[in-house]
């Protein structure tokens, strides 16, 4: 009301000043057009009714001034119309943002039923971790994760989605649910990625048919036993981390295609093997940590991070690190989600 009565009396004394009509062109258009942009529909119909009154007052209040009584009722007429369309666009745009929070509701419910809910406890390793997603409602994201205790050892996998926010949980719920049955089926890593890729080649043909853009989404999957050794197949995701009693350490993992391309590369999928002792942690992660930056544009240094966080518990570390990168960005950008699991081996293997 105060923001509306000011500009009102600022209008008022320009249009005195300038001894001319047109002064009410700018009330005309400025205060219902930027009430239905900002304001609530109750607001712009009491800006549209303060309009109304303002310029009916004052052609009675300048009878004098010798303007053809056509001028002034042309001008009520206007004042009318738009404040009635700016009423109208004030409603369909509430209603725009109250279907898409329904819409991002019920996708955010879904994504919190499907994700695998952490910390996780099997016979070899113990799964933790914290998912942010980044969007505008802090809602709906596009990394994924889930762990199954298969008969060939616990399966870990952490992913991410090309793009964010609705588009994008269509293909993630497509890797998690292949990712889910094939794991208890499939004794190798190969063929298990082999099923994954197939579902979002699937996805994707469904994502055309329906005018959808396609997509593609990079992953990492672990397989922990009781051996010495860990396997893994890099699609084209972050590399993982080591923490150990001497230190944090990369294992050297051949960088293969996202999920969805395999069609473009000339090789299988390669199985790798790492050394996975009792007791050391495996830190996996999607690119929203590793790629946020500070004001300065600096990128965040996750593994002289780690390096001075190596005795965390590996509970407390997820929640540590996004804590620490979310500081070090300050006013700078974090532009995507975040996901940050910690694997760790059981000791008595």
């Amino acid at each position: 009301m105060t923001a509306v009565a000011a500009v009102t009396l600022l209008v008022m004394i320009l249009g005195a000043l300038s001894q001319s009509p047109v002064w009410l062109l700018g009330l005309l258009v400025f205060l219902p057009g930027a009430a239905s942009a900002l304001c609530t529909v109750r607001q712009t119909k009491f800006v549209f009714a303060w309009t109304v009154l303002v310029v009916i007052v004052t052609v009675l209040i300048r009878d004098g001034d010798g303007r053809p009584w056509l001028d002034r009722i042309l001008m009520v007429l206007l004042t009318l119309v738009l404040g009635a369309a700016s009423v109208y666009a004030c409603r369909r745009r509430i209603g725009r943002e109250q279907e898409m929070i329904r819409l991002r509701s019920t996708a955010a419910a879904m994504q919190r039923h499907i994700l695998r809910q952490l910390p996780m406890l099997t016979d070899d390793v113990l799964v933790n971790g914290v998912y942010e997603p980044v969007q505008e409602d802090r809602l709906v994201g596009g990394d994924i994760y889930d762990v199954v205790d298969s008969p060939w050892g616990t399966r870990v996998l952490i992913g991410d989605v090309q793009g964010k926010g609705l588009p994008a949980v269509g293909a993630a719920f497509a890797v998690i649910g292949a990712f889910r049955a094939t794991a208890h089926r499939e004794p190798t890593l190969t063929a298990l990625v082999d099923a994954l890729d197939a579902a979002v080649v699937r996805h994707n043909s469904y994502a055309a048919q329906t005018g959808d853009d396609e997509r593609f989404v990079t992953a990492l999957i672990v397989n922990i036993d009781a051996g010495a050794e860990a396997q893994a197949i890099n699609c084209g995701h972050v590399p993982p981390h080591l923490l150990t009693d001497t230190g944090v350490t990369t294992p050297a993992l051949t960088s293969g295609v996202p999920l969805g391309l395999a069609d473009l590369a000339g090789e299988p999928a390669t199985v790798d093997w790492f050394v996975f002792p009792p007791g050391a942690t495996l830190l996996l992660t999607t690119d929203g940590l590793t790629e946020t930056r500070a004001p300065d544009g600096a990128f965040y240094p996750l593994s002289e991070t780690l390096t001075q966080h190596v005795s965390l518990s590996p509970t407390a570390l997820p929640r540590t690190l996004y804590d620490d990168a979310r500081a070090f960005a300050g006013g700078g950008d974090r532009h995507d989600d975040v996901a940050v699991l910690t694997v760790r081996r059981s000791p008595h293997h």
